[in-house]
């Protein structure tokens, strides 16, 4: 039997202010909107429905917001939501 040693993964750097000032000048309102329920806690299928949207739309929202950030999971958006006051 042979063991493979990895490094621990060690977590991302808090976003700094001007990461900040930027994520919310590049989100339009309505992505920012999605994501503050996102991060509420609510479903794609909830979001919609409280904005008034198509779960596509809602879908299409967060999938633009991951390109323009560069963010990969929920949780990341989550917490940048939380850094950002959303």
């Amino acid at each position: 039997m042979s063991l493979t040693l990895t490094t621990p993964h060690t977590p991302a750097p808090a976003p700094t202010a001007t990461a900040t000032a930027t994520a919310t000048a590049t989100l339009a309102p309505r992505e920012q909107e999605a994501l503050r329920h996102i991060a509420a806690g609510r479903t794609y299928l909830q979001t919609a429905r409280t904005m008034g949207l198509s779960k596509h739309t809602v879908d299409a929202y967060l999938r633009r917001i991951r390109a323009k950030l560069g963010i990969n999971t929920t949780a990341e958006m989550t917490r940048l939501a939380v850094s950002l006051g959303l």
